[in-house]
């Protein structure tokens, strides 16, 4: 009687069947991307602006002033009284009435010197060069109000977060397939709506959720991907990433072309629905239907596989061997009941909160630092594409532990040496920072594959969707120090020791090398952690059949 793995190969392990569902599926992670840095675009700073004067509109329009004319008469009495101020979070203390000359409309206060006209702090009352070109002039995040701009970045976080739990636990529960559709309708709605958010208040909101489901398309379709291809072609689990990395090259594209952030929004959000056509191509996971004691879909669809790979599956193929372990609704108990598991999902939670956060400061500084931010932006995700070509032409030579490994330490070790190299060597602080950045990029594509690698199939989704909601639990917890992190992220000793650390401690995890993925957690118990070992045989499983 035939396991899956057995099936699997005499149906096609990697044939015309599995790259067009790699392929398909490959899409989410340019949209995912997008999502994911989409705050350095959507919250671009405005280029000019300033506080208008009670009465202003009414008295500009009264005289005819343009536009700079109103704010010459408003803001050059402020320069002139107190070089500090540039009138753009505090205006003159008056009120323009119909008194008011139009000719010199500051001229009733002579009484009071240029610098000791009165002064007020601003509240709701900016005019914007670009009123729409970003969600800080839509809603007025400037002044007292700019922490905002982070909190809708935290907001989006804790949304990657919720969708962790919850979306990654219904994947395993009622299916990969039907959880990824469910997040992509619910991303494209719910981009859509924040689009066109009347008030900041349901701007968050609906990022959060957007936020919830896209996490469900993204960590669902890698799943999906790992799962109906060989333990020889698991490096799909890197080469989609590289379509992460397109999405971060070609959103500075997007954003340069489109001048209004709910265009970039919408960009980024309506493709999702086009994902929906996958109900008609992409099929259930096979691996998953043989843990739901599905046996006549999954081997329904192993022949549909076999089919379009110009193969063909002899009738002994009508049953594969499944276990006869319960199944049960994963939780988190189950990814620390047993010592092998408890090992892994703690190194790849610290893995993923480590590799994420360094990740994430380092894209993030990009929107603080100037500098063309288009140019900037772009040269920073074609850093990242060497690092899945590194990954790729090395990983199945060496196998996984030892480039997660090196990688983590090499991008602590870069970022030590840049916190104390002079300023006036830009040239090499700057190649320094890059192989931090290139580091660490590696390392956050290894954690994706081997935290896959490392769950059986009944835990699989909820278990990668489980530790990498680390990394959006970290970035989540920083919410208060992302501007002063993220300027000189790379220059913290602290976050140097973690990435190192990190490093070491991988060395322990199972090298998943050429073997087959765990189907139970019996599976993965048996999995060495030995240098140099890919695992231990499996002990033999009580096993039955399903025709």
């Amino acid at each position: 009687m035939p396991s899956f793995d057995e099936v699997l190969k005499e149906a096609g392990e990697f044939g015309r069947f599995q790259k067009r569902i790699f392929f398909l599926l490959s899409q989410t992670g340019i949209t995912f991307s997008s999502l994911f840095a989409s705050v350095v675009f959507l919250g671009r700073a405005p280029n000019n602006f300033w506080c208008r004067i009670p009465g202003g509109a009414e008295l500009s329009g009264r005289c005819g002033w343009t536009l700079e004319e109103e704010r010459n008469f408003t803001v050059l009495p402020l320069r002139l009284g107190n070089e500090s101020s540039s009138g753009e979070c505090e205006r003159l203390d008056v009120v323009w009435d119909a008194s008011v000359s139009c000719a010199s409309p500051v001229a009733r206060y002579g009484n009071h010197s240029m610098g000791n006209l009165p002064l007020a702090t601003c509240h709701n009352n900016w005019v914007y060069e670009q009123p729409h070109s970003s969600i800080i002039s839509e809603y007025d995040l400037v002044c007292g109000n700019a922490w905002m701009l982070d909190l809708s970045q935290a907001i989006l976080n804790l949304g990657f977060l919720t969708g962790a739990f919850t979306l990654g636990y219904a994947a395993d529960r009622y299916g990969r397939i039907l959880i990824y559709l469910l997040s992509c309708l619910g991303v494209g709605i719910c981009g859509i709506i924040v689009a066109f958010a009347p008030n900041f208040t349901v701007f968050l909101i609906f990022r959060f959720l957007q936020g919830v489901f896209g996490k469900g398309t993204w960590m669902t379709c890698y799943v999906i991907v790992t799962e109906i291809v060989g333990s020889d072609q698991r490096i799909v689990g890197i080469v989609i990433q590289i379509f992460f990395t397109l999405g971060i090259i070609i959103l500075p594209g997007i954003a340069y072309l489109i001048p209004t952030w709910q265009g970039i929004q919408l960009a980024i959000s309506l493709p999702n629905f086009l994902f929906l056509l996958y109900y008609w191509v992409v099929p259930e996971s096979p691996r998953w239907l043989l843990t739901r004691k599905k046996g006549d879909k999954a081997i329904k669809i192993m022949r549909k596989i076999a089919k379009h790979n110009g193969k063909f599956l002899s009738p002994h193929y009508s049953e594969i061997t499944i276990s006869n372990e319960e199944v049960s609704n994963p939780s988190f108990l189950d990814l620390v009941r047993t010592p092998q598991m408890r090992r892994c999902t703690l190194i790849l939670m610290y893995a993923w909160f480590t590799s994420a956060l360094i990740y994430q400061g380092l894209v993030m500084r990009l929107g603080i630092v100037g500098g063309n931010l288009y140019l900037d932006f772009f040269i920073s995700g074609a850093v990242e594409l060497p690092a899945a070509f590194l990954i790729i032409v090395t990983i199945d030579r060496i196998g996984r532990r030892l480039p997660f490994a090196i990688s983590n330490i090499v991008a602590g070790i870069a970022c030590l040496i840049t916190a104390f190299l002079p300023e006036d060597i830009p040239w090499l602080k700057t190649t320094v920072a890059t192989l931090g950045r290139l580091s660490i990029t590696i390392a956050f594509e290894v954690v994706y594959l081997v935290n896959s690698e490392l769950y059986p199939t009944t835990l699989r989704n909820f278990g990668v969707s489980l530790c990498s909601s680390l990394c959006d639990l970290g970035i989540f917890m920083t919410m208060d120090i992302v501007l002063s992190v993220t300027l000189y992220f790379c220059q913290i000793p602290s976050l140097s020791i973690l990435a190192v650390a990190c490093g070491l401690l991988v060395l322990l995890l199972p090298e998943t090398k050429g073997i087959p993925l765990p189907e139970t957690v019996e599976d993965v118990e048996q999995l060495s952690s030995s240098f140099g070992q890919c695992g231990k045989k499996r002990k033999h499983r009580d096993t039955n059949s399903y025709i």
